[in-house]
């Protein structure tokens, strides 16, 4: 027993410490592990910021191809109610081009008509370019007389009407007026 007791002694005197290389490897492994977890917190970051990106550029671009009321908006009547409205668009400063073929199937812009009494989402309509080329694309630099029939409307002295243009990519342009009292061949709506 004695032996057996003077073997754990010298056993528990004997303490080997941790040499070189080992500290080596667990100083490469922390460093590996760290690298890694860089990486993961970067890519994450990376790819965050460039869906953010993503959403500011097409918020950019439905905002850019929005058209512009240029000049007044003219009611010609009958003497007793408004038989059609015209006005001039243009796009806005750096937008994008906007179609303005009425016949087109898709990728067109719509006109809706409101007023008190009648409600119609899709409004026929013209354009007639004034400014541009041969195209029907609304361009910058370019101007188009956009003319709506309202005479199926019965719009008449004194009312109230709603015109929304909203083209197939970028914002609704409201256009709210009020016929005047007295209605003359033609009147200008301001």
């Amino acid at each position: 027993m004695k032996r057996l007791m003077g073997l754990f002694r010298r056993v528990a005197r004997e303490e080997e410490g941790i040499t070189g290389l080992e500290t080596a490897i667990i100083l490469i492994a922390f460093v590996v592990v760290a690298t890694v977890f860089a990486f993961v917190v970067l890519s994450t970051g990376l790819f965050s910021s460039e869906r953010g990106k993503e959403a500011v550029y097409s918020g950019l671009q439905k905002t850019r191809g929005t058209l512009e009321l240029r000049g007044s908006v003219i009611a010609a009547t009958d003497g007793t109610s408004v038989t059609s409205i015209v006005f001039d668009v243009a796009n806005a400063a750096g937008g994008e081009p906007v179609n303005l073929d009425p016949a087109a199937v898709s990728n067109r812009m719509v006109i809706a008509y409101r007023d008190a009494t009648v409600n119609v989402p899709d409004i026929a309509w013209t354009v007639n370019f004034l400014v541009g080329d041969a195209d029907n694309l609304m361009e910058n630099g370019e101007l188009g007389e956009i003319t709506i029939d309202t005479s199926s409307q019965n719009l008449g002295a004194n009312q109230a009407f709603v015109f929304e243009v909203k083209p197939s990519l970028g914002g609704t342009m409201v256009i709210a007026r009020t016929t005047p009292a007295g209605l003359d061949t033609v009147v200008d709506l301001h």
